[in-house]
């Protein structure tokens, strides 16, 4: 009885181990920045919980439905390779080097463009854009 009860707590350990529990906000930050890359809009857009801010250029603008989003991210005339990302928490900040979208010519070819992402159950919840440099923000 002894050992099918230390075997039954071994197993409650290794089960709660393993939670599978949200993705970072690295991960989530990659995921998106593969499909706006392969102009995969629908894909990016998913990545956007409702009610995402997205703040660039002194402007702030809210995606209230996954439309939006998919507007927001097919507007984007950029394609950005990531060149380092730093997560901590919910929180990830990303620079990338600005390019040209399969069918959109990038506005700053070559320049980098630092977003900060947070993330809170796998969806970006604030896309902020900081810095000077990058492109002016897409309208919807």
């Amino acid at each position: 009885m002894k050992r099918a009860v230390f075997i039954g707590a071994i197993a409650c350990l290794a089960l709660a181990g393993c939670g599978a529990g949200p993705p970072s906000a690295e991960s989530v930050v990659r995921a998106w920045s593969a499909a706006l890359n392969q102009d995969d809009n629908q894909t990016a857009a998913k990545m956007f919980a409702p009610g995402a801010r997205v703040v660039q250029a002194g402007s702030v603008l809210t995606l209230h439905t996954h439309g939006e989003a998919v507007a927001w991210n097919a507007a984007l005339p950029c394609s950005g390779r990531i060149l380092s990302i730093h997560g901590k928490g919910d929180t990830a900040t990303a620079t990338f080097l600005l390019g040209d979208r399969a069918h959109s010519q990038c506005d700053g070819p070559g320049q980098r463009a630092t977003a900060i992402f947070k993330v809170v159950k796998g969806r970006i919840v604030l896309w902020h854009q900081t810095g000077s440099g990058g492109p002016p923000p897409p309208t919807i």
